[in-house]
């Protein structure tokens, strides 16, 4: 006969172990100890075997009915309920430890050693506290528990403090991270591509760069006027000549330094495109890294912070230095210098766009033409960068200098 609830509730403990049938093979297990275990008995490729389905009373009989019924149309469908029990555990194991902030750190990591693709020391930096920003609301929760409102939340409170951009960021990180999860197999889809249009977008704004050959030459005389620290002014001396990234610029090296070739070679650890960069260095440029030298070589940064050598320059020094000499944000900041570089060596006519933007160390989409300029502008840009500081000097000795365009290469 089938169980009753009141058949149950009455059932004592034996001097030993005894069982309770119900139907389809569920049964209940009155344990000496008074216990009482509800199991399954079934038969599967000859063999019998028994499910654990729980402890009564959590487990009460209509539930362990449902959980019986289950087990048989697994068993309709050629599954192992047992089996199927255990991966679910397994399953569930994982998920919890397979964490949203676990799975982020993984990501970063492989970010950081990702060959060519590797993120460099400061995108590095930027990208893992962005993402611990999510960390307060998703980190703990198991990865494919996230829903799209989850991270929407977190976001849009990023946006509503109007940092527009950190959140537009914030949220693609949030997808690299999942999207990472489903390509290692631990979360079917990303939840973050039904979000896209969701945050509002930011205004791009360029950096503040002096453009004009009169403003250029105001702007050099003003910084050889600084009178703040030396390793600042001469920073800011340099940048004009090298036009490189400010983070290449404050991490210069004085073992990539080749004063006998007039060469830097900024290695691929440190620069955007991930690809080693060479600098010709002219002689003025050679000259400011001379001074430079005196005060911070033979090793180490070449513009250390000021209150270790062991750390480069802030990345607010040269900006500050700028402002010191009172350029306004919308007018110059450390990046400005590039830009100046590019229009004004662009608006001479006298050299190659590819050869400007090799300079500039912009990257190239196509792999074999990238190879092919790299090589075949090195000598052009030996000479360009020879004129370049030729033509600073000129401005800022106040000379009426005009580009000449269309001039013979």
């Amino acid at each position: 006969m089938a169980l009753t609830d009141v058949a149950i509730r009455k059932a004592k403990a034996g001097p030993k172990a005894y069982k309770m049938s119900d139907s389809s093979g569920l049964f209940l297990l009155v344990e000496r100890t008074g216990g009482k275990l509800w199991r399954m008995k079934y038969r599967i490729d000859g063999r019998e075997k028994k499910l654990a389905i729980g402890r009564y009373p959590e487990i009460g009989l209509a539930e362990a009915r449902r959980r019986r019924d289950a087990a048989r149309e697994q068993l309709a469908h050629g599954k192992d309920p047992s089996r199927e029990k255990q991966r679910e555990r397994a399953r569930a194991k994982l998920g919890a430890e397979n964490t949203f902030a676990s799975i982020a750190a993984e990501f970063c990591e492989k970010r950081k050693h990702d060959g060519s693709r590797a993120w460099a020391p400061a995108t590095a930096k930027r990208c893992e506290y962005l993402l611990s920003v999510l960390n307060s609301s998703i980190g703990n929760l198991p990865i494919a528990d996230i829903e799209p409102t989850d991270i929407l939340t977190v976001v849009r409170r990023i946006e509503s403090k109007g940092k527009l951009e950190s959140a537009k960021r914030t949220l693609q990180l949030a997808g690299s991270v999942f999207r990472y999860a489903v390509a290692t197999a631990r979360l079917k889809s990303d939840p973050t591509r039904d979000l896209r249009g969701a945050l509002m977008n930011p205004t791009v704004t360029h950096y503040g760069a002096v453009l004009d050959p009169a403003g250029a030459g105001e702007l050099l005389r003003a910084i050889d006027g600084y009178e703040g620290q030396p390793i600042t002014k001469l920073a800011m001396q340099l940048a004009p000549h090298v036009f490189v990234r400010p983070g290449e610029l404050r991490h210069a090296d004085w073992s990539e330094i080749d004063f006998d070739e007039a060469l830097w070679t900024i290695p691929a650890s440190k620069t955007k495109m991930r690809k080693d960069h060479l600098v010709p260095l002219s002689r003025q440029a050679l000259a400011i890294l001379q001074e430079a030298y005196r005060l911070t070589g033979p090793d180490g940064y070449v513009f250390p912070s000021v209150r270790t050598r062991r750390r480069p320059m802030s990345d607010n020094t040269i900006n500050a230095g700028l402002r010191r000499l009172g350029y306004t944000t919308d007018e110059m900041t450390a990046h400005g210098f590039r830009a100046m570089a590019s229009t004004l060596l662009n608006e001479s006519g006298k050299w190659n766009p590819d050869a400007i933007e090799r300079a500039l160390a912009h990257g190239d989409s196509d792999k074999v033409r990238a190879a092919y300029h790299r090589g075949a502008h090195w000598k052009e840009r030996v000479k360009m960068m020879k004129w370049w500081s030729d033509y600073l000097d000129q401005l800022r000795e106040g000379a009426e200098v005009v580009p000449i365009k269309a001039a013979k290469r």
